[in-house]
């Protein structure tokens, strides 16, 4: 399969931003019936709210163990190791920041569960990347993610007659040999979610990784094209200020919980892209 790829940017979505209105609008002019639309799930939580202040959560003995041991022993010498982890990965793990991590890791097993909370990182869909302070965004709760891409789907058939495919998509990875598909988070049908397993089988064994859709409204040809479209519309959107938060701290010179809102509202994002088939270029 073959696509082009247009990505929209826009401005840093803070809580209460009105994306809908902005995706409405914009895509429109573009859009063709028969294509994809690709929303970032990160990118609706922060703007609904579904962000937690992990400073304010109390560490219990879970979460210490697991910042202390698990993550810098198991994950950056052991597990890691197994799942074909970068060198740069398996070094951020075994210097996993003590502090900031057992809040972390009480915050994943507090909202994604203690089966979760044993990843090493994006767990059950939690995600510390490109927010300020201590938040984290939490995973969209699949009944509501289903209903908004089905509300924004409508809305561009009832208003400018396009039939387009709505796909909100996270960059955790869906790991696929042939017609099998694990995840180690809630994800659409057809996806199994085996938690962190999923993710230790998938990295372990090589199997082909893509980011995970959460939910679809509209026609497909199969799930493999959903996937490699959500692979596709990942990899134009990127990683916002880094691939996760160590990077972003680095490049802005300042410490992990040192980002604000006002840093983020400064630079430019890409949380949506319009996706087509070879043959229906996308001008």
């Amino acid at each position: 399969m073959r696509f082009k790829v247009k990505v929209f940017e826009s401005c840093y979505w803070i809580p209460g931003y009105d994306f809908e209105r902005e995706i409405i609008s914009r895509v429109s002019r573009y859009a063709k019936t028969g294509d994809y639309l690709v929303i970032s799930e990160k990118a609706i939580s922060t703007a609904l709210g579904y962000l937690v202040d992990e400073s304010k959560l109390k560490p219990g003995l879970s979460a210490r163990i697991l910042a202390r041991i698990w993550i810098p022993i198991f994950w950056g010498y052991l597990l890691g190791v197994l799942c074909g982890l970068k060198p740069s990965t398996l070094a951020k793990l075994r210097n996993y920041p003590y502090t900031e991590g057992v809040h972390h890791k009480e915050a994943a097993i507090r909202y994604a569960g203690p089966i979760a909370a044993l990843k090493h990182f994006s767990e059950g869909g939690l995600d510390v990347n490109n927010l300020p302070y201590s938040y984290a965004s939490l995973p969209l709760p699949r009944c509501e993610a289903q209903e908004l891409a089905s509300r924004i789907r409508m809305k561009l058939a009832n208003r400018y007659g396009l039939d387009v495919t709505v796909v909100i998509v996270d960059s955790d990875h869906t790991f696929s040999w042939r017609s099998i598909h694990l995840s180690s988070r809630p994800a659409a049908d057809g996806i199994i979610n085996l938690s962190t397993l999923g993710f230790i089988i998938g990295s372990s064994l090589r199997w082909k990784a893509r980011p995970t859709p959460i939910a679809i409204s509209g026609s497909y040809g199969s799930l493999e094209e959903i996937l490699e479209v959500c692979r596709i519309a990942d990899k134009v959107m990127g990683y916002g200020l880094g691939r996760d938060i160590w990077d972003v701290s680095s490049k802005l010179g300042v410490p992990p919980t040192g980002l604000t809102w006002s840093i983020l509202m400064m630079y430019t994002h890409k949380p949506y892209a319009l996706i087509r088939k070879l043959d229906q270029y996308v001008s």
